[in-house]
């Protein structure tokens, strides 16, 4: 059964589960009927370091650069409307193949063009993000995002970390305005 999480709260991925090799993290939203314009929101992870930065540049994982250097990290596609229900997008990650030096991988959605569109979280509803067993598609963690980011254009949803050699996720919900440009300075990426 999944568990369901407050913002800044985090569960154990592999402490009820050892044998835990690959997860699937599901990222969902609607836009507001009131929101006008269509939507364009775009998952992405960073793999981070020990600091909280990337390591480097193909570091950042998106539509445009869909897998890791290590192949550990998979961005499965992108979904220009948010149509339907159930995941929007998803991020594949292979636990067994992330490299030493990674402590962390930050899963985060912008929306695309939101500053010359006029367009911020406040106009989306129903985000969630959830972390499912990949081998058994298992619901294993879920947080649902209720705080309304009245200007904000990216968020960083949650993370997926390493403590004491277990796998961890946290419910971050961190936003950014500016674009997706501050989120990227945010984790080290120079553009």
């Amino acid at each position: 059964m999944a568990v369901n999480l407050q913002k800044g709260g985090n569960t154990s991925l592999t402490s009820s589960n050892p044998g835990l090799k690959k997860i699937i993290v599901g990222l969902g939203w609607d836009d507001r009927a009131t929101a006008g314009d269509d939507f364009d929101l775009d998952a992405s992870a960073f793999v981070l370091s020990e600091n909280g930065k990337v390591r480097r540049d193909d570091d950042f994982i998106f539509y445009n650069n869909a897998t890791s250097q290590c192949g550990a990290v998979k961005h499965m596609g992108d979904n220009r409307t948010g149509d339907g229900d159930g995941d929007d997008e998803q991020v594949e990650v292979d636990l067994s193949k992330i490299q030493s030096d990674v402590k962390k991988v930050a899963v985060c959605v912008s929306i695309h063009e939101a500053v010359s569109r006029r367009q911020n979280f406040g106009m989306v509803q129903n985000a969630f993000i959830r972390v499912i067993d990949a081998s058994s598609n298992e619901e294993l963690a879920r947080f649902d995002l209720s705080e309304d980011f009245s200007i904000e254009t990216s968020v960083v949803f949650g993370e997926i970390y390493k403590h004491n050699e277990e796998w961890k996720f946290k419910a971050v919900g961190q936003g950014f305005s500016g674009g997706l440009e501050n989120l990227l300075s945010h984790f080290g990426i120079n553009i």
